[in-house]
């Protein structure tokens, strides 16, 4: 366990250090640069980073056999796509799966389908090797994915993180507590002009 801390530690110090003044007249922006991908939304079609590229959108990890952050996570997601389109404003939401192997296109059909999820904007992807996915996370997002051995629960960050339309991570949000939708909602109008 306590490698995993140093992990957490050190992601932390990162995200810190990388902190400070970004596009789009955003305060402490992140400007963390997403990395490529081709991965399975919850219909088994390819979504890449191409397919965003011009597009606001805002991205979270979770996996649909979670017991704890998840169902609240994914509500606050739910709830942020509902202020997107009251505001008419056009945002693209992005859920990966952390436990790729559980959650095939179907399952994760049947649980973005539990949240009122509209996929016409909103796509959980899957389709990914396990180290992959940790990778991509700590590499695009500066956050900790980790399965540990012979456990069904998976560490991850809980954090809503916003995307401009060049795939850079401008900001990160609380998720599970406390989620500021008035400010995502204010940072993604930011974004649109």
């Amino acid at each position: 366990m306590s490698g995993i801390k140093v992990i957490a530690a050190m992601v932390f110090a990162s995200a810190f250090l990388l902190t400070g003044c970004g596009a789009g007249g955003l305060k402490d922006s992140l400007n963390y640069q997403v990395e490529s991908f081709r991965y399975n939304d919850q219909s088994g079609s390819a979504v890449q980073l191409s397919d965003l590229k011009g597009k606001i959108w805002v991205a979270n990890f979770i996996f649909t056999s979670c017991e704890t952050v998840c169902p609240p996570m994914t509500a606050n997601m739910a709830r942020l796509q509902k202020l997107a389109a009251e505001n008419q404003l056009d945002v693209q939401f992005v859920s990966f799966s952390v436990d790729p192997v559980v959650d095939s296109p179907e399952v994760l059909k049947t649980y973005g389908e539990k949240f009122g999820a509209n996929f016409d904007n909103w796509v959980f992807l899957t389709g990914y090797q396990q180290k992959e996915i940790e990778d991509f996370a700590r590499k695009s997002f500066k956050t900790i994915v980790k399965k540990p051995e012979a456990e069904d629960q998976v560490i991850h960050g809980t954090s809503l993180y916003l995307i401009d339309t060049n795939g850079k991570v401008m900001k990160s949000y609380s998720g599970v507590e406390n989620t500021p939708y008035e400010e995502i909602v204010s940072d993604m109008k930011l974004l649109h002009k």
